[in-house]
């Protein structure tokens, strides 16, 4: 199974902002890799090329925003389309807003596999009871997600499908990171517990592409995928 994340920041500063003492899409994806997520799609604008040197020699792959007046929905889709056009055998896309910063690896993997019984529902991770971020989206309705309005921020996004008659399930995972961001200081979080119970079957055949590829030496990027449009320092990305 092969589920992508999707890094959206709105600006290059927030792409860039402290998380712990590294870059947050840094540290993004860092967390996203080694919980298996494939591929990992940072959509961000970079004007002067400090967001790709920030996520040099990851795995990273760097993709230019959609037009700001396509909104956060247009962001959303431009991330899990460079993620199927990278990697043909994607199934899913966990939507990462950069500014979630202390999401475990745990998290992502846990995700996953409880993705592999659930592929027709949108996941959210949930601590105390609040639904959070990343938010898995199965790659089959990427066309419905690309009909809602551009105008209707991340959250009522989600909605929006839930009316449509799609399943959202929210899956306590014991990591507070999914609901407080990288505004809070990392060692003011709440302790992660983990999930209670499993969370899935067996365990994913995560990045099925890269499987034969050697551990060494390390991954190189980002990897760029440029926009046919000019890129729009201003988009309006989640993040």
């Amino acid at each position: 199974m092969t589920v992508a994340a999707v890094i959206l920041a709105a600006t290059p500063g927030s792409a860039l902002a402290d998380a712990a003492g590294r870059p947050s899409v840094r540290r993004d994806a860092e967390s996203a890799w080694a919980g298996g997520a494939l591929p990992v799609i940072v959509v961000a604008a970079d004007p002067d090329g400090s967001v790709a040197r920030a996520l040099a020699g990851s795995a990273a792959i760097l993709a230019a925003p959609a037009p700001s007046e396509a909104g956060p929905v247009g962001q959303i889709v431009r991330g899990i389309t460079v993620a199927s056009d990278s990697v043909r055998e994607t199934e899913g896309a966990l939507v990462w807003p950069a500014r979630f910063s202390w999401v475990d690896p745990e998290t992502v993997t846990s995700l996953i596999e409880a993705f592999g019984p659930r592929q027709q529902s949108v996941l959210r991770p949930a601590w105390d009871g609040q639904a959070g971020w990343p938010v898995l989206v199965p790659l089959g309705l990427l066309d419905s997600l690309a009909g809602l309005p551009a105008d209707r921020m991340p959250d009522e996004l989600w909605h929006d499908l839930a009316e449509a008659g799609v399943p959202i399930e929210s899956i306590e995972l014991g990591d507070p990171g999914v609901i407080i961001d990288r505004e809070t200081p990392l060692g003011s979080l709440p302790a992660y517990l983990g999930p209670n119970d499993p969370v899935g079957g067996l365990a994913p055949e995560w990045g099925a592409a890269v499987a034969d590829a050697p551990d060494e030496p390390p991954l190189v990027g980002p990897s760029l995928a440029p926009y046919p449009q000019a890129a729009d320092p201003e988009a309006s990305s989640e993040g």
